[in-house]
């Protein structure tokens, strides 16, 4: 697979708590000198991300992260100041210990409130597949896609596992045909990217294919 391909689907992500203006600065520079998909960052670093990059580089952020159970009020609250800061996606967590109880009701109520302050937006919906039995990953493919929501998101990456193929599988044999898949969390080659690709994401969440391609090009 031609390495821009792999590029082009990638959400050049830095999200660690420590994350500072020139991690995130270095982080865009890198985005478009490589052209990925987007960069995914704190949503304190929106505004300033945004003025820097212009329409050189979406800017993506997330919402309800990573432990995801604030209130819906505030989801949406988050949503409406990274949109008006200049945010172009958004991917938010969903609520897992609603799912847990069964309470699906109020899952998708949420998503159809996030969705609707993103004004259009794109907006992935983080499921935290390491947490889910396999019934309730077939619950929320059915929730996201009745929702409207553009993708199904595996991972925050900060929870007790990341993207798997085998999670990659069963959610794009369960979303409906507008519904992307975007695996996150513990990519860490060429060949998992390639292969995360191949079983049908349409993004991948990770900083380590451009890290990758920087050492190579030191080398």
């Amino acid at each position: 697979m031609d390495i821009k391909e792999i590029l082009s689907k990638v959400d050049h992500t830095v999200l660690g708590v420590d994350s500072t203006w020139a991690q995130i600065k270095e982080l865009c520079d890198d985005a478009v000198k490589y052209q990925t998909a987007s960069v995914c960052i704190p949503p304190s670093f929106v505004g300033r991300a945004k003025d820097y990059t212009g329409d050189r580089m979406k800017v993506c952020t997330v919402i309800g992260f990573p432990n995801g159970y604030a209130t819906t009020a505030t989801k949406v609250f988050e949503t409406e100041d990274a949109v008006k800061n200049g945010a172009d996606e958004i991917d938010m967590v969903i609520n897992v210990g609603l799912l847990k109880d069964g309470d699906l009701a109020a899952v998708e109520g949420e998503i159809r409130a996030v969705k609707a302050a993103c004004g259009g937006r794109v907006l992935k919906v983080i499921i935290e597949t390491c947490l889910l039995t396999e019934d309730e990953k077939k619950t929320m493919c059915r929730i996201v896609t009745d929702t409207g929501a553009d993708f199904i998101k595996t991972s925050t990456g900060f929870s007790t596992g990341g993207a798997t193929f085998a999670d990659v599988r069963l959610l794009k044999a369960n979303i409906g045909p507008k519904v992307q898949v975007k695996a996150s969390g513990g990519i860490s080659s060429l060949e998992d990217a390639e292969e995360f690709i191949r079983l049908g994401s349409g993004r991948l969440g990770t900083s380590r294919i451009v890290k990758i391609l920087k050492a190579r090009e030191a080398r």
